[in-house]
């Protein structure tokens, strides 16, 4: 990409693709457009072209797309319905778009093949967009590890997190180590057709991770292990999370109990020159989600 380029950043305001909008303006590859619902409440830099719209507003995105020669596409649906009409928006008028896909996608079955919902909808959108005139290269992350902000609210009350499927083991991965391999692969040349299963650098616990983010907080915190039905009611009663996810997010976390445990990769390494970087770095950069009120 040269100074002139121009890239369109959607879902700007989420944790990853806030991440991407700060380091493509550091890089200084051209103009950054970021599109949001909120551009009042966006709070992204002031050098960021702000556009308001989302993926569902096809005039907005056609808009947002004009003059633009690369896409990162977050997909926040839970189904891949929309997406014959973003791909099809997207290559009109960009030529490479780097896809924020899901580690829940299994190399070399179909999207109708995937075993599960999240892995068929996105591999869905993969597939689309393979099939398009793109340069295209997709991102699986593994466990998010922003995933613990929704424990953020029983840290700052007290000593345990209240969960199922303690057991269950993920390589948390931080959002700025999947921003700054989407940066490479929007703005270096040998992305083309790539897929890069991304991981954090430890397999942990539920109930690991907890422990390792009071280590980094300086408090000692447990996991207190509830049903399936109490964990799913907690879940219901947080409105950070859509109702429509607590089963497939439940759901996802029985069968890593049956599934072999889960692999690192270095690609962040490879891509970045940086290694991934670890739960307990995380948790130091987000302590004030987790303090206590005074």
């Amino acid at each position: 990409m040269n100074a002139n380029s121009k890239i369109l950043v959607t879902g700007a305001t989420g944790n990853v693709g806030r991440q991407v909008v700060s380091r493509l303006l550091t890089a200084h590859v051209g103009e950054v457009r970021a599109l949001t619902r909120t551009p009042d409440a966006a709070r992204l830099p002031q050098q960021a072209d702000v556009r308001q719209g989302d993926l569902a507003d096809s005039g907005a995105l056609e808009s947002a797309l004009e003059g633009v020669d690369a896409v990162f596409l977050m997909w926040p649906f839970h189904s891949a319905e929309p997406a014959a009409a973003v791909v099809d928006a997207v290559q009109r008028h960009a030529r490479r778009v780097v896809l924020l896909s899901s580690g829940a996608v299994q190399s070399g079955l179909p999207w109708d093949r995937q075993p599960h919902p999240v892995g068929r909808s996105h591999r869905a959108v993969e597939q689309l967009i393979e099939d398009s005139a793109l340069r295209w290269t997709h991102l699986r992350p593994s466990t998010f590890a922003a995933n613990a902000l929704w424990w953020a609210d029983q840290i700052r009350t007290g000593d345990a997190v209240r969960g199922a499927y303690g057991a269950a083991a993920m390589a948390p991965l931080h959002e700025a180590d999947i921003a700054a391999v989407a940066v490479r692969a929007l703005t270096d040349d040998g992305h083309d057709a790539a897929t890069y299963t991304l991981t954090g650098p430890d397999v942990l616990t539920q109930a690991e991770q907890v422990r390792v983010i009071g280590e980094a907080l300086g408090r000692p915190l447990r996991w207190q292990e509830l049903s399936r039905e109490a964990a799913r009611q907690l879940l219901l009663a947080d409105a950070a999370i859509p109702d429509s996810f607590v089963e497939v997010l439940l759901d996802g976390y029985a069968e890593m109990l049956d599934a072999p445990r889960p692999v690192t990769t270095g690609t962040v390494e490879e891509i970045t020159g940086a290694p991934a970087r670890t739960l307990h770095q995380w948790a130091l950069d987000h302590a004030d989600a987790f303090r206590r009120r005074r």
